[in-house]
C-alpha cells in the first residue's frame, strides 16, 4: 500500500485494510449549491444530517473473502462479485422473486480481481487485475462448461515492475477497447479488446497509456461514448485536490498519450465517477471532502473553469456511486474507510431530479464499496468490503 502525505491529509493509495469499526454518527448540516461555477471543496470530516430511510428492503449475504467489484448482466440474471483478498470471481443468480442473489459457482483467476465492468452485450466480464485486466466469457461462467478465463490483458511496461495495481476498468460503447486505471503507477492502459479476443492474448493487444494524476482510480464512459472521465486522488504529490479528467475516447484508442481534453479539481481525494442516463452530468465522489460533486459535462469541454456546478455533503468517505430508480437518486457509499471517530459507515440517498438534496440513510455492512444496478434500476447490489457481505437493496417504484 502506498501512502501519499500531502500537508495534513494522508492519500492511502491501495485496496488492502482491515475492518472498519461502526461507531456512533456525528453530523452536520447539509449543504447543496448550484451556482453558475463552484470552487472546489477542501478536506473535512464533517458529514450530513439526514434520517433514516423506511420502507425500503435490503438483504445481506456473506460472500468469499473481501468482496469488491459487482456487475450485473444485461437481462438481469446473473451478477459477478470479485475479490481482492480472493483469487476468484463469484457468481450469483438473480432470480427476481427473492431479494438476494443466490450463490451458484465460482470462476478461479489467477490473481485477485478488483473493480469489474460488463460490455454492452453481456457477452464478456472484465475484472481489473495486475496491470490491465483478466476477460471472462459469461456464458461459460454461468454455465460451468469450459474455461470461463478467456485471457488477461496487461501492461507489457508495468508487468512484473511492482507497479501492478490496476484497480477499475471500463469498456468503451461498441466493446472494441478496455480501460484500466493504474493506481501506483497514475494512469490508465489502453488495451484493443476487439484484437485480443480474436487473435488471442498478448503484447499487440495493448494501445497505450493515458497519463492521470495521483493515485488514478475511478472510470466512466459517457453514454454517447464519445468520452471517458478519469479521478485521480490528487493532482501531483504537493496538493490535496483531485481531478477530473475528460478524455476523448476515440483518440484514446490510437493515440493515448494525446487524448486529455481537459483536468478540473474534484474535490479532496475523488475515487469514483458516473454519469447521469443522458450523459449532461458528470458525478464525482470526493472522498475527504465528503461530498458529491456535480459537472456540467458540456461545460466540461466548453468551459471548465465553470463546469462543477453542484456540491452536496453526503457521509463518511464516500467511495462507491449508483443512479437508481431511473436516474433520479443517486446512492453514495460512505465508506468510513479509515474509521473516523464518531462516524459509521452507510448509503447516503440524494435526490437529483432537480437540486441535488439528500434524502436519508440506509444501513451497510463495513465498508461499502462498489455497486451495480439490475435492469429497471429498482434492485441495487453492494459490497461491503470489511464485513465479506454482498448487500441488495429495492427501492420503490415512484
Amino acid at each position: 500500500m502506498r501512502v501519499l502525505l500531502v500537508g495534513a491529509v494522508a492519500i492511502v493509495a491501495g485496496c488492502t485494510n482491515g475492518p472498519v469499526r461502526t461507531v456512533t454518527t456525528r453530523s452536520v448540516s447539509t449543504h447543496t449549491v448550484n451556482t453558475p461555477g463552484l470552487a472546489s471543496p477542501g478536506c473535512v470530516t464533517a458529514v450530513a444530517t439526514a434520517p433514516p430511510l423506511r420502507h425500503v428492503s435490503t438483504a445481506m449475504l456473506r460472500v468469499t473473502g473481501s468482496p469488491f467489484g459487482v456487475s450485473v448482466t444485461p437481462n438481469g440474471k446473473w451478477a459477478f462479485v470479485s475479490g481482492s483478498q480472493s483469487s476468484v470471481i463469484q457468481v450469483f443468480r438473480l432470480t427476481g422473486g427473492s431479494l438476494a442473489p443466490v450463490a451458484v459457482r465460482s470462476v478461479r483467476l489467477p490473481t485477485a480481481p478488483l473493480g469489474s465492468t460488463m460490455t454492452a452485450d453481456g457477452r464478456y466480464l472484465l475484472a481489473a487485475t495486475g496491470s490491465g485486466a483478466v476477460v471472462i466469457d459469461v456464458a461459460r461462467a454461468v454455465s460451468g462448461q469450459g474455461d470461463a478465463v478467456l485471457g488477461t490483458l496487461s501492461d507489457p511496461r508495468l508487468t512484473g515492475a511492482g507497479q501492478d495495481s490496476a484497480i477499475e476498468v471500463a469498456v468503451s460503447r461498441d466493446g472494441d477497447y478496455a480501460f484500466v486505471t493504474d493506481e501506483y503507477a497514475d494512469l490508465a492502459a489502453v488495451f484493443n479488446l476487439r484484437l485480443a479476443l480474436s487473435r488471442g492474448f498478448g503484447s499487440a493487444d495493448y494501445v497505450g497509456r493515458i497519463p492521470l494524476g495521483e493515485a488514478a482510480v475511478g472510470l466512466a464512459v459517457s453514454p454517447d461514448g464519445r468520452w471517458l472521465y478519469a479521478t485521480s486522488e490528487a493532482a501531483s504529490l504537493h496538493t490535496n485536490t483531485g481531478t477530473l479528467t475528460v478524455i476523448n475516447l476515440r483518440r484514446a484508442e490510437t493515440d493515448p498519450a494525446g487524448s486529455i481534453v481537459t483536468s478540473v479539481d474534484a474535490g479532496c481525494n475523488p475515487v469514483r465517477v458516473i454519469t447521469s442516463a443522458d450523459g449532461g452530468t458528470v458525478w464525482v465522489d470526493a472522498r475527504a471532502s465528503d461530498d458529491l460533486l456535480g459537472f456540467s459535462a458540456a461545460r466540461l469541454i466548453s468551459a471548465p473553469a465553470r463546469a462543477l456546478v453542484s456540491v452536496t455533503r453526503v457521509g463518511q468517505a464516500p467511495v462507491g456511486l449508483a443512479l437508481v430508480r431511473g436516474g433520479s437518486l443517486i446512492v453514495v457509499a460512505d465508506s468510513n474507510r479509515f474509521s473516523q471517530r464518531g462516524a459509521v459507515a452507510n448509503l447516503c440517498v440524494v435526490n437529483v431530479t432537480g437540486r441535488p438534496a439528500v434524502l436519508g440513510y440506509l444501513p451497510a455492512g463495513q465498508f461499502p464499496r462498489e455497486m451495480a444496478v439490475e435492469p429497471g434500476g429498482g434492485t441495487l447490489l453492494v459490497t461491503n468490503y470489511g464485513s465479506s457481505q454482498l448487500e441488495a437493496v429495492r427501492f420503490a417504484q415512484p
